[in-house]
């Protein structure tokens, strides 16, 4: 039985290896050549391959060719996460802020918030980055978590008189 491009997608980020580079494009690029260079799917995971070895300046227009030729799926709000991440990593925290305020996927987690948190500290904005990280953490607490919202919310509020 054949396994499908998805499940041997899998099986590489299974195993992959940031200790051989060349290997892991290799291995990559054998995937993404059975879908064809314009194939969305393909893009997002050979601007993957390129984010996970500290390739961010490559990854970034592959995640921009991705979506703009209609990645969808669990990928697609995947592909702005690490697309934020990257540009936030070449420099671009607040292109990173933006794209990252419009990831609305529970699937996901607190991921886009932790991201968040990071490119607006890297636009320095610290106060904002703490809320929303807070704030993302809050939920999670057993205790104290309305006393962590509502001190994170005073984190970006006006001064009180």
């Amino acid at each position: 039985m054949d396994i499908s491009w998805d499940q041997r997608v899998d099986e590489y980020w299974a195993a992959a290896d940031d200790e051989h580079p060349e290997q892991a494009l290799d291995a990559m690029r054998e995937l993404v050549a059975e879908r064809g260079a314009e194939d969305p799917d393909a893009l997002y995971e050979w601007a993957s391959v390129h984010d996970f070895l500290g390739l961010e300046t490559e990854a970034v227009p592959l995640y921009r060719a991705a979506l703009d030729r209609g990645l969808s799926g669990d990928r697609a709000p995947r592909a702005v996460v690490q697309l934020a991440s990257s540009l936030r990593n070449v420099g671009e925290p607040e292109a990173a802020v933006d794209l990252l305020r419009t990831v609305d996927e529970p699937s996901l987690g607190a991921a886009p918030q932790a991201f968040l948190a990071l490119a607006l500290r890297d636009a320095g904005r610290p106060d904002e980055a703490l809320r929303v990280a807070l704030l993302a953490l809050a939920p999670t607490l057993p205790e104290y978590g309305r006393s962590v919202t509502a001190y994170a919310e005073e984190l970006t509020a006006p001064p009180r008189d």
